[in-house]
């Protein structure tokens, strides 16, 4: 209303301001009094109105103006319980703060208390003696698990590494004096074997029931069970009283152990050719007639060599020249020389080819001095074949043990110790036989090229060479005689 009541009266007093002049001045006063009565009226209601608008407004204010205190006050309050979890928010972060350090710190600790553990375990399994890695392994073998695996929380990870401390002091606890135990080994034959170990110091023994194997007990390359090897100095029997029965007397060794070993250890030419396998016997067969052919060419060489006599062959030669061959067989004959002696058979059968009579003489003294070298040959190219035999029956005894009941790497190891020891014999022979079949050859060569030169000697001794006809003249075309004459 308020707001219609002033354009009401402008549009008022614009239409009258508006109206034609000509209208008379009576009429506009008594349309400007009606217009003024109107806007009275209008004036009064719109007042009326803004007065019940007043009152209306002071009746809604009571209400709102306890609703906003109300809300101020819960607005107060929600401040309040902010600024309080503000607070415990960051009391909150600051304790999770010094949480996770202590967590991390305990992590760290943990850790590295695992890592000390572990390397407990590296030193426990080096130091125990391998005759009792089948006792412990499944402690220490969890243990070296535990920190591999993943899936294995702290606490499981620490117990089973807690177990193997506690295993090795029970183990501290029950070698002390010497223990025995149960457990597996490898036989001399390589077959895996039940028995009994005895454990006193470093010294490690072991027995088989019913006696069939005792000794001490050594670590095998590549392999957790340990080998028995016997002491063969009449100890088997204290051996195998100490390991049955407790008591008994064993060999007492100053040096922990070391000179035991040393003495089971050692082994000879007759105990390496036992381990080469049943090839083994060609090989000696055939090092045998190597070396007696060796033997026999050597002294044949060394009373050829004494058989040698330059001077004899000279006087032969020196008689030839002088046309005396009587005389030449007579000094051939007094001497033992066998260059001399093909000259001899030579001059004997000279009436009828002495060609051939010399090539003859040749061939009979060259087979004497090549006696042995096709056995020789034949050992150089034989031996390596027979190695190579035995490495392969060698390997087919491994791979057959592979899988099987007996598939211990002592056995595995046994069938590659023979093939490896059965090629190196056969290339020992092969190469030492090798040097006098070369230094025979050599000989036999020499001796063909005196054999040879003797001959020729004699031949031209005997023949000698014809003098050739004088040359005849050249001619000479004459312009290539002017052509020459002119440089």
């Amino acid at each position: 209303m308020r707001r219609r009541f002033p354009i009401a009266v402008v549009l008022t007093a614009l239409a009258a301001l508006a109206a034609p002049s000509a209208v008379p001045a009576r009429a506009a006063e008594a349309n400007l009094d009606a217009v003024n009565a109107s806007a009275l009226k209008d004036l009064d209601k719109s007042l009326a109105d803004l007065s019940a608008l007043r009152e209306t407004i002071r009746k809604e204010r009571a209400p709102l103006t306890e609703e906003l205190a109300r809300l101020e006050t819960e607005l107060a309050d929600l401040r309040r319980e902010s600024e309080r979890s503000s607070r415990d928010t960051d009391a909150g972060s600051l304790e999770l703060t010094t949480l996770k350090s202590e967590v991390k710190l305990r992590q760290d600790e943990l850790t590295y208390l695992g890592t000390l553990l572990d390397e407990y375990r590296a030193n426990f399994e080096t130091r125990i003696n391998v005759t009792e890695l089948q006792r412990y392994s499944p402690v220490v073998e969890a243990a070296r698990n535990a920190t591999q695996n993943a899936n294995l929380g702290p606490e499981e990870k620490f117990r089973q590494q807690l177990a193997l401390v506690k295993t090795s002091v029970a183990r501290l606890e029950d070698v002390v004096g010497g223990t025995r135990f149960e457990g597996k080994a490898v036989d001399p034959q390589g077959a895996v074997t039940d028995g009994k170990f005895a454990l006193i110091g470093p010294i490690a023994l072991f027995a088989a029931p019913g006696g069939r194997t005792a000794g001490l007990a050594l670590a095998q390359t590549g392999s957790t069970m340990p080998a028995v090897r016997p002491i063969e100095a009449g100890f088997g029997a204290g051996i195998l009283a100490v390991v049955t029965g407790g008591t008994g007397m064993v060999p007492v060794d100053p040096s922990r152990g070391g000179a035991l070993k040393e003495l089971v250890q050692r082994t000879n030419i007759i105990h390496v050719f036992l381990k080469g396998g049943p090839i083994m016997w060609p090989l000696l067969f055939a090092s045998i007639l190597a070396l007696a052919t060796v033997i026999e060419r050597v002294i044949f060489l060394a009373t050829e060599a004494r058989r040698r006599d330059s001077h004899a062959l000279q006087q032969m030669l020196d008689s030839l020249e002088t046309g005396k061959i009587s005389e030449a067989m007579t000094n051939g004959r007094r001497t033992k020389d066998f260059v001399c002696r093909s000259l001899v058979y030579a001059l004997e059968h000279r009436e009828r080819s002495i060609s051939n009579a010399l090539v003859l003489a040749q061939n009979v003294e060259l087979k004497r001095w090549s006696r042995g070298i096709p056995i020789l040959d034949t050992v150089i190219t034989l031996a390596p074949l027979l190695g190579l035999l035995g490495t392969v029956t060698g390997m087919m005894r491994s791979f057959a043990l592979i899988g099987g009941e007996l598939s211990a790497p002592g056995a595995i190891t046994g069938g590659i110790a023979e093939a490896l020891i059965a090629t190196a014999f056969g290339l020992g022979i092969a190469i030492t036989a090798l040097i006098p079949f070369n230094i025979l050859n050599s000989r036999v060569e020499d001796a063909r090229h005196e054999l040879d030169a003797a001959a020729t000697r004699l031949e031209l001794l005997l023949h000698p060479e014809r003098e050739w006809p004088a040359p005849a003249p050249m001619v000479v075309a004459p312009a290539v005689a002017h052509a020459m004459a002119n440089g």
